[in-house]
């Protein structure tokens, strides 16, 4: 209870720890396990019920609708995420933060099985509510945890849990509604397994240890602390966020993820039940091998860090650019036929391949925002900050996206299209911040670099001067 009463003056021990053993419970890949199995419990196992095509409801437009409630509460909470945790800590910030989205759950069940409405806006209430202090927080700590040299790979690792969700939920819905070759609402008996899991997800927050426990392989303290008042953190926090080199990144940060709720309804609307369940499975399973594969490229020691800014973002945004084209493509030939394809119609793979497309390209975008949002900051309540700023800004793009998928008349081409010219208005002011990574900016990594050099330097000045006594 420690962390409770006063987690600012814990967490800001800037001692490094050079334990004589490892305990693999306060290693940084045990964090990256408990941060992952709780962002499966919360946020995977709402992306699997969103991967199912609006929440597994027959028509998209009031979950859409709830979803929109959900992300408009969360760019409140995101943006206080760093006030929250200076007074209750990080673990107990990240268990709020998941105590949410069970509710939620609970919501789509009775909307999905009763057909009752106003549950589903309270559960997408009280999810907007915890859930954007959950988002906050879990970037911070995936942000400062990890070695310099291990981020790439704690970032995969991590974000791998967010769509196992997704695997799990739909090989459940798989299972349930393999023989369902029609359109329609997905087999209500799945959320109940739904809302066990999140049920018991804000538990999972107390496996993550503490940032003064975390014993890194370089001997380093993890720095996530914030001892300023509220008044003084929050006008610092706004400041963060007017700073030029945040503000280029708002287009960056909104096109990456204004494309979930524009997937989530185009697989509704133009698939099967069980066909919507394997896309559920399949695009999980396809963004885990990508985000994977380029957290290791992330974490590549053969370039440095501006030649790894460089050739993220050229993959990034190239491969985003080609999936969009793809789907303006799509979209146009299936406003024209109102297609309902199954997974054994000819031309099934046309639009099922655009769909698993910008899924992956959602997880390699959201991987490419933390490793930007890592160079921008150097000190521990900055990280704070700019977790609850990203978070936040992603929260509002999709209230927005959300918003307008709930619009009959918003469907197909013109929601594609949208996402293309959102797309091409990020590119130029994202470039002015990325070419300066490596150059100008350097982020926590190379900060944490040089103060391992001093280290290694002052331990090797103490052996010599004790070799010359002798």
């Amino acid at each position: 209870m420690s962390d409770i009463k006063s987690p600012s003056l814990v967490e800001a021990d800037p001692t490094p720890v050079t334990p004589v053993k490892r305990s693999f419970y306060r290693t940084t890949w045990w964090a990256a396990l408990a941060l992952g199995v709780c962002n499966f419990c919360a946020p995977g196992i709402w992306g699997a019920m969103n991967s199912l095509g609006a929440g597994g409801a027959a028509t998209p437009f009031l979950v859409n609708a709830s979803n929109a409630l959900t992300f408009g509460l969360m760019v409140v909470t995101a943006f206080l995420t760093s006030t929250i945790t200076r007074y209750i800590g990080v673990r107990w910030t990240l268990f709020f933060g998941a105590a949410g989205y069970a509710p939620y759950a609970a919501g789509l069940y009775c909307n999905n099985r009763f057909g009752n409405e106003w549950f589903l806006l309270l559960g997408a209430a009280l999810c907007g509510i915890s859930a954007g202090t959950f988002w906050g927080i879990e970037a911070a700590v995936a942000m400062s945890y990890p070695e310099p040299e291990n981020q790439g790979k704690f970032l995969g690792w991590w974000l791998s849990f967010r769509v196992g969700g997704q695997i799990l939920g739909g090989a459940i819905n798989l299972g349930l509604n393999s023989n369902r070759s029609e359109a329609g609402a997905v087999n209500p008996k799945v959320f109940l397994i739904f809302i066990a899991l999140q049920a018991a997800g804000p538990f999972t927050a107390f496996f993550l240890p503490p940032p003064h426990k975390v014993q890194r392989t370089d001997g380093l303290a993890v720095k996530l602390f914030v001892d300023n008042p509220i008044l003084v953190e929050l006008k610092e926090t706004a400041k963060l966020f007017f700073s030029k080199r945040f503000l280029l990144i708002v287009p960056l940060i909104s096109q990456a993820v204004f494309s979930e709720s524009f997937n989530s309804t185009f697989l509704t609307l133009h698939y099967t039940v069980r066909a919507r369940a394997l896309g559920s499975f399949l695009s999980a399973v396809v963004s885990i091998i990508a985000g994977n594969l380029f957290g290791l490229a992330l974490d590549s020691k053969r370039f440095n860090l501006q030649q790894r800014a460089r050739g993220a973002f050229f993959l990034v945004m190239g491969l985003q650019g080609a999936w969009w084209t793809w789907s303006i493509v799509v979209n146009n030939e299936f406003r024209k036929t109102g297609a309902v394809y199954d997974w054994n119609d000819a031309g099934f793979g046309k639009g099922f391949g655009s769909y698993l497309a910008i899924a992956a390209g959602f997880q390699l975008n959201y991987m490419f925002l933390y490793f930007v949002c890592g160079t921008l900051v150097t000190e521990p309540a900055d990280i704070l900050r700019i977790g609850g700023l990203l978070r936040a800004t992603e929260s509002a793009a999709q209230a927005v996206s959300y918003g307008l998928n709930s619009l009959p008349a918003f469907q197909d081409i013109g929601a594609s299209s949208l996402n293309f010219a959102l797309w091409g208005v990020s590119l130029v002011p994202a470039w002015l911040v990325i070419r300066k990574i490596g150059v100008e900016y350097f982020g926590r990594a190379e900060k944490e670099r040089r103060e391992r050099a001093g280290l290694e330097s002052s331990a090797a000045s103490v052996g010599s001067s004790e070799k010359l006594s002798l």
